[in-house]
């Protein structure tokens, strides 16, 4: 009985990770031509992704390839987010006037590590500074809980 157990959780483990990787691979192609590691600001737009009250085509995309329905989608992400996939960072907004909070974050490899941080620090700053241009309202906490499959 328990090797019977032990046989279903391995397999339902290795189904949410092949979910997974074909999602991020789903995501790495899309990307492919607007990805600039020596320029993090460049192509930011067009890796931005928005779910405001209505889902971004590429979430959609990339739900329905690992057998994601958009109503399960509506109820697994907040109806207002933004999501930047930058090389090195991503980071999310929840709301339009929620801060910006920072989910993965990596030191680019080779170089010179301390003039390289801190030119990435600074066009990292300067991309972010952009969108807070125009806002009015000051930042509102959101609190934002991950799932895992």
């Amino acid at each position: 009985m328990k090797f019977a157990r032990d046989k279903q959780l391995l397999r339902v483990s290795f189904s949410a990770e092949l979910r997974t990787i074909t999602f991020v691979f789903y995501f790495i192609e899309h990307y492919k031509h607007h990805w600039f590691p020596e320029k993090p600001c460049k192509g930011s737009g067009y890796r931005c992704i928005r779910i405001n009250h209505k889902m971004d085509p590429l979430i959609g995309q990339a739900a329905q390839r690992i057998g994601l329905s958009s109503q399960e989608l509506f109820q697994l992400l907040p109806s207002e987010l933004t999501l930047w996939v930058d090389p090195y960072e991503v980071s999310y907004r929840i709301g339009e006037d929620g801060s910006i909070c920072v989910l993965y974050e990596a030191a680019p490899a080779g170089g010179s590590q301390s003039n390289t941080n801190m030119q990435m620090v600074d066009s990292r700053i300067s991309c972010k500074e952009e969108l807070l241009l125009g806002r009015t309202s000051p930042s509102k906490s959101y609190n934002m809980m991950t799932v895992s499959g």
